[in-house]
């Protein structure tokens, strides 16, 4: 009977870490998981007071029904960096409600939290709502980024079914920084109309804050254009003290290594430290 009804309702995983200083080093803190998804062991290749951390979904991916909740807090002062092994899969769907990805991410005052997770793959006849909202303390650091390929380009596969929706959210305070929303349904024109995503299965956002003065922001501008390959759309806008960097394209990939130079340009100003690529995305 238990495992009719897991059948029904699909797995229900959740996952809830807070990471905080202790005597200058970030460590976990507390850490609660129910289900299939976890973290790896806290890793320091930049010293004690940063904290890498890698998230575990074993499964690697969802079906309809499926639900996956993370809620991560860095206290004050603590920094952290989490990202994960391999991307997320959104399976094609059945008559049950859709997955579900929702995460919240609460960064104290003073403290940072670089947020790298891999794309999320939506394949034909996949059904997801994604859902991140970051809520920032007063003069903390946020560097994070969202990419979702929508379909299997490199199986040929397009997304020509399902439905994929999506919400970003960026709070200081009370205040929004930057509020999304996005609705994409397999075979709709905003998929190849020149006005949407003109054909590009790949799309994603990127965003820091503090964001980079205006020389270092035409610098890289410059950059990312000179970087940008035909077929493909780059941005990087500032909005108040919030840098958003868009990527549309046809490679996860090379939205990661668009981001990753991003990441090495604004993090020394932002944190005060040189970019260190988490080990994990050498392998």
């Amino acid at each position: 009977m238990q495992a009719s009804a897991m059948e029904e309702r699909g797995w229900q995983a959740q996952l809830a870490l807070r990471f905080g200083l202790h005597d200058g080093r970030t460590v976990v803190r507390e850490r609660r998981h129910r289900g299939p998804l976890q973290v790896q062991r806290a890793f320091y290749p930049e010293g004690p007071e940063l904290c890498h951390a890698y998230l575990l979904h074993p499964p690697g991916g969802l079906v309809a029904g499926d639900t996956l909740v993370v809620a991560i807090e860095v206290e004050p002062a603590a920094r952290a960096l989490l990202t994960t092994p391999a991307a997320s899969k959104v399976y094609r769907g059945d008559e049950r409600p859709a997955a579900a990805m929702r995460q919240r991410l609460t960064v104290g005052a003073g403290a940072s939290l670089e947020w790298f997770p891999q794309e999320t793959i939506v394949f034909d006849g996949g059904r997801v709502a994604l859902e991140t909202r970051v809520e920032l303390g007063e003069t903390s650091a946020f560097l994070g980024w969202e990419i979702l390929c929508l379909g299997r380009p490199a199986a040929g596969e397009r997304f020509t079914r399902g439905i994929c929706q999506q919400r970003l959210e960026l709070w200081r305070g009370e205040r929004p920084l930057c509020l999304e929303r996005a609705r994409f349904e397999g075979g709709a024109r905003v998929l190849e109309a020149r006005w949407g995503l003109h054909g590009a299965p790949v799309t994603a956002t990127m965003l820091a804050t503090p964001a980079p003065a205006d020389a270092a922001l035409s610098e890289l501008r410059a950059e990312l254009a000179a970087a940008t390959h035909a077929g493909e759309l780059t941005s990087a806008t500032r909005v108040d003290d919030v840098l958003v960097c868009r990527y549309l394209g046809a490679s996860g990939e090379r939205a990661r290594q668009h981001f990753t130079h991003v990441w090495r340009r604004v993090r020394p100003a932002a944190l005060g430290r040189p970019a260190h690529c988490p080990r994990i995305w050498s392998t």
